[in-house]
């Protein structure tokens, strides 16, 4: 299922192709500070993939804090965070916010809360890379980190 998504202005597109094709769209709201802050909620779809595009790429900022392996990608124009990046092993593995994405009335969205304080560096890393969507490209042109 091809799942568009963007920020409020547009200014930050893509689209998820989620696979296999979803009944539901698990979601996890994040009690860091940052997430918390911004109503951060993640999806990912491992078995899918990513495709990003960026019309203004100077007005797209990246964030990383604490371990600095995480990218916020964050719009300038309307202050939405719709992806966030890894880089691991050569490769981009990212998630999306749930409220960025484009989903069909019928699609449910199964929030639960999710807590990553404490968890070590490398179980981190390893959670990412079972978890998060390893096919990600971003359009020529359109930042990242």
């Amino acid at each position: 299922m091809l799942i568009p998504g963007k920020c409020h202005c547009g200014n930050i597109s893509f689209e998820l192709n989620w696979e296999p094709e979803p009944t539901a769209i698990r979601a996890r709201a994040c009690d860091c500070s940052f997430c918390t802050r911004h109503g951060g909620i993640w999806t990912s779809c491992p078995g899918g993939s990513l495709r990003v595009a960026v019309k203004e790429p100077q007005q797209v900022s990246q964030y990383a804090f604490g371990t600095k392996t995480a990218v916020f990608h964050i719009c300038r124009s309307c202050g939405v965070v719709p992806v966030v990046t890894s880089e691991l092993d050569g490769r981009t593995y990212a998630v999306v916010s749930v409220s960025a994405l484009e989903l069909p009335a019928s699609l449910p969205v199964e929030r639960a809360p999710a807590s990553f304080e404490g968890e070590a560096l490398d179980a981190r890393l390893a959670r990412r890379r079972r978890s998060w969507i390893c096919d990600v490209r971003f359009a020529a042109g359109a930042s990242r980190a």
